[in-house]
């Protein structure tokens, strides 16, 4: 009897996705949507809106309580999500809530990216999408037509910052602005890299040494970016010897978040030693939280860890 394709998996992964072997994907998690508009807990307003509609990248758009700050500009935050490149989106009730709580403490403005995911669009798609949405709120340096960034944004303090995979997108966004650079008026004063999705060949420093894990990281790399010339790729590991390195980084100052628990801490500890030692010009710092895992801030966002973490990130995003 013959087996049908459209029901016989080819390969699941970390609980995220499952991949047939028809081409069809199935997402496990993190495809739930909540409606943008005020929240009630926190008073910032959301509205969803569309950057290219021929690729298909929109965002969220989140404002603090501006009634008290009638006058004021304030920084300008570019959120890429988590989830592996293959999961979720700027729209689903965990970053909603996250977005909420972070404008409200920080007085940011915040654009949450949704670019498009793998492996239906493998990398580089994603950063593609992310660097045309950074370039769209820089555009409103002198004017644009989104008058949130016009009225209230300082995108002469502009940030980029993501966890996991978003954390990932957010290195390579302030390395291709160093290259290609923003609009006239618009710069990046600092990247916030939260449990950054990094990876390579070889272990570094206590890293695990465990073939079977290893494989199944080197399996979902490839499966979301099928063209890539391996674990030492630098869009997974940035560190790999070879251009582009770190030194063109386009920002001022970067805060590396790792969790003592986390499966990619000691890739976050590599990356922030490394651009310390690249020669770039700017001031980065690492902080790590023992005895937490991976995005513990957004599954347990009331825990004191988790508003320990929130106070640092506020803290980095208001610093002068």
């Amino acid at each position: 009897m013959a087996t049908d394709p459209d029901a016989e998996v080819d390969v699941e992964l970390f609980s995220m996705v499952r991949v047939y072997k028809s081409g069809r994907v199935e997402r496990l998690t993190g495809d739930d949507v909540v409606p943008a508009g005020v929240d009630p807990d926190t008073g910032v307003a959301s509205k969803d809106v569309v950057i290219d509609p021929n690729a298909g990248i929109s965002a969220r758009l989140f404002l603090p309580d501006v009634s008290c700050l009638p006058h004021a500009k304030l920084p300008v935050l570019v959120y890429y999500h988590g989830g592996g490149f293959c999961i979720e989106s700027p729209f689903s009730s965990r970053y909603t809530s996250f977005l909420n709580s972070l404008v409200a403490k920080a007085k940011v403005i915040a654009v949450s990216v949704c670019y498009r995911l793998a492996p239906e669009h493998p990398l580089p798609t994603a950063y593609h999408d992310s660097l045309a949405a950074l370039r769209w709120v820089a555009s409103h340096a002198d004017g644009g037509e989104e008058s949130w960034l016009t009225e209230h944004g300082d995108l002469g303090r502009l940030f980029v910052s993501g966890d996991s995979a978003g954390a990932n997108i957010a290195h390579h966004v302030a390395r291709l602005a160093g290259i290609s650079g923003l609009a006239t008026g618009a710069r990046i004063k600092g990247a916030a890299l939260i449990h950054p999705y990094f990876w390579g060949e070889e272990p570094v420093g206590s890293e695990t040494r465990d073939r079977e894990t290893r494989e199944k990281a080197e399996r979902l790399w490839r499966l979301v970016c099928p063209g890539t010339t391996g674990m030492d790729d630098t869009l997974i590991n940035p560190l790999a010897e070879g251009p582009p390195g770190l030194k063109g980084l386009a920002c001022e100052r970067v805060l590396v978040e790792v969790a003592g628990d986390d499966l990619l801490r000691e890739r976050g500890r590599a990356y922030s030693d490394g651009l310390k030692a690249s020669g770039w010009g700017g001031v980065a710092e690492m902080v790590e939280t023992e005895g937490e895992g991976h995005v513990f801030h957004l599954d347990n966002p009331a825990s004191d860890n988790a508003l320990a973490f929130m106070d640092r990130l506020v803290a980095f995003l208001n610093r002068d």
